[in-house]
């Protein structure tokens, strides 16, 4: 299956001393969709709550230019399916990097 959709990369910025802000920004990637499985999980928590946690546990496989090289560490979430979802895992496979996606991602967006 392919891909086409942002990557959010991530950049600490101090805004006033000692407090840092991640600012967002998103570039776009082709690629392809290399795994696609998902995990229900039931929360662990007290009181439980009735719904379960939904993982996903897919992988994409991008064409990564040389920022995406250099700055994969700040890679934070994968747009997918017109959700943000986090990214858990990217491996450097030249050309291409493999991000792994996890829960769906609740930080910030540009």
């Amino acid at each position: 299956m392919r891909f086409y959709g942002a990557v959010g990369y991530a950049d600490s910025v101090q805004t006033t001393p000692g407090v840092w802000t991640d600012v967002i920004t998103e570039i776009m990637y082709y690629g392809d969709v290399i795994r696609a499985s998902r995990r229900l999980e039931a929360p662990s928590q007290v009181p439980p709550t009735l719904n379960a946690n939904l993982t996903l546990e897919n992988s994409f496989s991008i064409m990564a230019d040389a920022e995406a090289y250099e700055n994969f560490m700040k890679m934070r979430y994968v747009c997918w399916q017109g959700v943000n979802w986090t990214i858990t895992n990217v491996s450097v496979e030249r050309p291409r990097l493999i991000l792994t996606i996890g829960e769906q991602w609740d930080g910030d967006t540009p």
